[in-house]
Formats: C-alpha cells, structure tokens, sequence
C-alpha cells in the first residue's frame, strides 16, 4: 500500500470544514434512528465557498438505509443506492440547503473498484471530500480505504482511456470528459477544468501514487507520463467502458424516478442546479411540477437541448 496516498487523503479527510457545514452533519446525524459510520462533505461549495449553493453530503451507514427509517426507502437503496433527500436547516440565524445521500459501506466498497457499471462514486470520491463527522476510528479507517480504491480506481481508468502519454493533467480532463458522457450532466463541456483549477498538483500526486499503488507502470519523459501498458488492454478497456456507458444514462434516469419520491420539490432543485451549471432557465408548468415522472422525458429533453447549447 501506498503510505504517501493513504496520508494524503487522510489528510485531506481530516481538513478543517466551515463550521456550519459541521453543524448541519450533526444535524443529519440527528435525524436517524442509528449512527452512520460517517458523513462525508464534497462538490462544488466545498470547492468554493458558496453562501447560496446547496451543500452536498453523503451519509455512509452500516446496511442499506433512508432519512425516515422508512422499510420500503431502504428496500429502494438496497436495490439502487443511493437513496437523496433535499434538506434544510438553520445554522446562525440562515437557512442552509444540502442534498444528502445515503449509502452503506458494503455499497460504497462495491461502487470504488475499476469492476464496477456505476461511475458515480469513483468519479465523486477521486475529488477532495471531507469527513465532517465520524462515529469511530474503525469507522474513519473503513471510510478511507474506500475513498482511496475510489483514487485508484479513477487513475486507473484515467489510463486505460487516455491517451499513450501525456501530463497528469490530460489524464484527468480526459477521464471526467468520459465519466460525464456516461451520467446525465448539465455542465457545459469543459468542466473538468474548473475541477482542476488551482488544484493541479494535487491530481498530479495523487496519478502517480495510485498508479503505483495499482502495479501500473510508467515512464517520464521531461513533463510527460507513459504509462506501461500493451495495445490489447488498452482496446479491452475501451471496449468494458462501452458497455458502462451503455448502463450509465439508464441508472441515471432510474435513480431520477426514484428521487421524484425522496426530494421535496425536487423540480425546483433541478432547475436550480442547471441555472447553476448554465445560466440558463427552464420554464415548467404548473402541471410539470405536479406530476413531474408522468413529464421526466421532456424535461431530460428540455435539460439535454440546454447543456448542448452550451457546448
């Protein structure tokens, strides 16, 4: 094992957090009938600090579980995790907003290895994250290893797809190019730009730590990396993402159905996040907003026509 990776997202894990974003962690935590083993903070607000911005958590538990207790939530998240429920709470006399997911360990430890159909938290946790809260040490310690396979797994790919050799860089805008092709994103093209920027070294560290961690072998010639690997895995690699990317934008419609019966007003939520993404609004009518599984295509249509327009 890598000990320069493993510190280095402990580390991370560890970074102090505003302190109303550990107020609202309590918060959740407050809210269940068992203690997770953890809460984790990331996306964009913890990229830059957004008073406005929806906060975004994901609460990793012991089995699959939902907000409420609720049998047939949990028996969904089993099923396709995870479960996301809109929040609010009041911290300092503000209104807070966040999005929290649930997922268990097992779920998490299945969804962070290059075999997994579902990029979803590979492609999340490879990006910095913080542990805003924590039952114990067994449980930080099980929440790292998880979050360090999502690392390796991410630099991984990040080979197999890119291209022979290239900067730490190229490997990484190249990759979330592919994993945003795969999900249902309303970011313009070119986002993973803003996910590197200013953070360039760290994504640069972290390739070749997981790549070493993973066997992977490379070469440097001046600023380059030439990662070891023959054609036929390469072409093998390229074939097994054809078919993640056939799975991943029906999961992705499947978990929307689903959200329509967690998120309070989450029509409103979805309009918000692509104004957010695209400065662009879409209107709905009031009938949209009542039975919004019965209007989900024209609206993923209305969402597709918008992020295109950006491009």
């Amino acid at each position: 094992m890598s000990d320069a990776l493993e510190k280095m997202l402990a580390g991370e894990l560890t970074t102090i957090v505003p302190s109303q974003v550990g107020q609202f962690a309590e918060f959740i935590v407050s809210r269940l009938k068992q203690r997770p083993l953890g809460v984790l903070f990331y996306g964009s607000v913890l990229r830059k600090v957004d008073p406005e911005g929806i906060l975004d958590f994901y609460v990793i538990t012991d089995r699959p579980a939902s907000l409420n207790g609720n049998h047939l939530a949990s028996w969904a998240n089993q099923l396709l995790p995870p479960n996301v429920y809109y929040m609010e709470h009041e911290v300092g006399g503000r209104v807070m907003r966040a999005k929290v997911a649930f997922l268990s360990s097992r779920q998490f430890r299945k969804r962070s290895t290059i075999f997994s159909v579902d990029t979803t938290i590979w492609a999340r946790f490879c990006q910095p994250v913080r542990l805003v809260w924590v039952r114990d040490s067994v449980s930080a310690d099980q929440i790292l290893q998880s979050v360090r396979q999502c690392v390796v797994t991410a630099s991984c790919w990040a080979a197999l797809l890119g291209p022979e050799k290239g900067r730490a860089a190229d490997y990484w805008h190249h990759l979330f190019a592919c994993t945003y092709e795969v999900e249902l994103r309303v970011e313009k093209k070119g986002r993973s730009y803003n996910l590197l920027q200013g953070k360039e070294d760290r994504y640069a560290v972290m390739l070749k730590e997981a790549w070493l961690q993973a066997s992977l072998w490379y070469r440097k010639e001046g600023d380059l990396l030439h990662p070891e690997l023959t054609a036929t895995a390469k072409s093998k690699a390229r074939k097994n993402w054809q078919t993640i990317k056939s799975c991943g934008k029906p999961l992705n419609v499947i978990r929307l159905i689903k959200a329509a019966f967690t998120f309070r007003d989450g029509v409103s939520y979805l309009l918000w996040k692509i104004r957010r993404h695209t400065g662009k609004e879409i209107q709905v009518s009031a009938f949209e907003r009542k039975h919004p599984i019965l209007t989900l295509p024209l609206f993923l249509w209305r969402a597709r026509h918008v992020r295109d327009s950006r491009q």
